[in-house]
């Protein structure tokens, strides 16, 4: 599977298209699927707890066009911003996650999906609560791809990548 390949900008809310030589880059690695997956906003579920509870459950308005309510793109990170960067907060990160790229399995993409959220000490560098989302991508021919997303818990963003 050949996508366009997505670049996120340290510290920005976003990504851009990524170019190499003034053409679109394109990702063979599955690395923009996991980046649309975890980073764009599922819609909150009936039973989500929202810091106001008459705010917008949020989602992704092409899941609108969708009559396959199991299939739809995103996760539920965002529920997480301004909440305290503490284990239970790494934990539900966990399962946000790996509910966000199960799809990669049901789909044949990928053999395993493994996902692991550390917290990490807060310095002077890092005022606020980051956390290390660490995602390991086993493909059906058995390859393995690692991406490390540095990502900002309380504000919601993604900080940096690294792809091993």
């Amino acid at each position: 599977m050949t996508d366009i390949a997505l670049h996120f900008r340290p510290g920005a809310w976003g990504a851009d298209l990524a170019i190499e030589g003034g053409d679109l880059a394109t990702d063979d690695g599955l690395r923009t699927a996991v980046i649309m997956s975890l980073f764009t906003d599922a819609r909150a579920r009936e039973d989500d707890p929202l810091a106001d509870p008459t705010a917008d459950r949020r989602g992704w308005w092409g899941d609108c066009a969708n009559a396959d309510r199991n299939d739809r793109i995103g996760s539920r990170l965002w529920l997480l911003a301004r909440e305290k960067v503490v284990p239970a907060t790494a934990t539900r990160a966990t399962d946000y996650c790996r509910e966000a790229l199960a799809w990669m399995v049901e789909d044949g993409l990928a053999a395993s999906v493994e996902v692991e959220c550390t917290l990490l000490p807060v310095t002077a560098a890092r005022r606020s609560g980051a956390m290390l989302i660490g995602v390991a991508l086993t493909r059906p021919s058995g390859a393995r791809q690692a991406i490390d997303f540095l990502w900002d818990a309380e504000a919601n963003r993604l900080l940096s990548e690294e792809t091993a």
